[in-house]
């Protein structure tokens, strides 16, 4: 049994190892390991997957950490209350997988709060802790950093700290904090710095301030989350700060969360614009859509990929395993069943990440 079907929470919410369905996901699963084998780097079956085995290459880019204490500290805000997770379990899914290395980003909902010394603790406490586990497992760990977006100041600060002495690779963020989506206006002197800096930014979704009582049996990972990248994909988009600032590289979770099936609307919000589309997307929907890159966790199924895949091409798509809510294996397959030509793949699994963060090859 997985680990992610071994936790029961809110990002997971369907059991997948019921008894009914062990003999028809057992054959399935055979069929996919099968295509998965073809596949591998090297263009041998068998022996492609003992040497993947013996020499992990892929590069995970939305892995999860969480530091001693901070389940206590977030308290009311959902961040996975069965949430297990440990370097050492992180280590033998890497293993298991051929995950070189992982790169850490804190679970949901990090820092979204607007308590100013609580949003700093938390964000100091986790990027220091992610340093940590980057020195003591070297080359196999890495971290984007968390940010106090609401707090300017503080964010500044953490910044220079994260990037300049913690060495982080990036800034890892949520996709709303509050009542805010990531084109809102206060955030434009933390987009100055990182822009200037030429920053990854990466994004995780949560539930939304918006949305969190909704009354339904359903939890609200398997809905919210995907439309919450969608809609701060929207705002970085349609606030013109996408455009504003071109040189800040932004990675979106699961596949672009819905923002691919809802490509129509968003290209004729362009035209519904008018002349304030020239002004915020003067390059077009399409071109910022193209620039961004997205991450395949929880959306490496062949609707999801298909739909992505209409709008990007596989250079700018990233692995990403959403450890320890699912396994590599899960995504092992699921990008091998949609058959992505071998070099695709390869740069998915590696070296897309690669380009953007040319320290992990180290």
């Amino acid at each position: 049994m997985s680990i992610a079907s071994k936790n029961n929470n809110a990002e997971n919410p369907d059991d997948p190892n019921c008894a009914c369905c062990a003999p028809r996901r057992g054959f399935l699963g055979t069929l996919v390991a099968l295509g998965a084998a073809t596949l591998l780097p090297g263009g041998l079956m068998a022996q492609g997957a003992k040497k993947a085995a013996r020499k992990p290459h892929r590069i995970d880019v939305h892995h999860h950490l969480m530091y001693p204490g901070y389940l206590d500290e977030v308290g009311g805000r959902r961040a996975g209350s069965s949430f297990k997770w440990s370097p050492e379990m992180s280590l033998e899914d890497m293993d298991k997988s051929g995950i070189a290395v992982s790169v850490l980003s804190l679970i949901q909902p990090s820092a979204a709060t607007n308590e100013v010394e609580k949003g700093r603790k938390i964000a100091r406490l986790s990027n220091e802790f992610g340093a940590q586990l980057a020195r003591d497992h070297k080359g196999r760990f890495a971290s984007f950093a968390t940010l106090p977006l609401l707090d300017t100041e503080g964010a500044l600060k953490e910044i220079g700290y994260a990037l300049d002495t913690l060495k982080a690779e990036g800034i890892g963020l949520m996709t709303s904090y509050q009542d805010k989506y990531l084109g809102d206006a206060s955030f434009a002197p933390i987009w100055e710095e990182l822009n200037r800096r030429k920053a990854v930014i990466y994004t995780h979704p949560l539930s939304p301030d918006c949305c969190r009582n909704i009354k339904s049996e359903v939890p609200p990972a398997v809905v919210e989350y995907a439309t919450d990248t969608t809609r701060t994909i929207a705002s970085l988009v349609f606030s013109g700060t996408a455009a504003r600032y071109p040189d800040i590289r932004w990675i979106f979770s699961h596949s672009g969360g819905t923002m691919p099936f809802l490509l129509s609307r968003f290209t004729r919000h362009e035209i519904d614009m008018k002349e304030k589309a020239k002004e915020r997307v003067p390059k077009g929907v399409m071109y910022e859509l193209k620039k961004f890159h997205y991450d395949t966790a929880q959306g490496n199924h062949s609707g999801a990929l298909a739909a992505l895949m209409k709008i990007v091409t596989p250079g700018q798509v990233l692995f990403g395993t959403d450890f320890p809510f699912r396994d590599g294996a899960e995504e092992i397959e699921g990008l091998a069943a949609f058959r992505f030509e071998p070099k695709d793949l390869r740069a998915i699994e590696r070296e897309n990440a690669l380009r953007l963060l040319p320290r992990l090859v180290a």
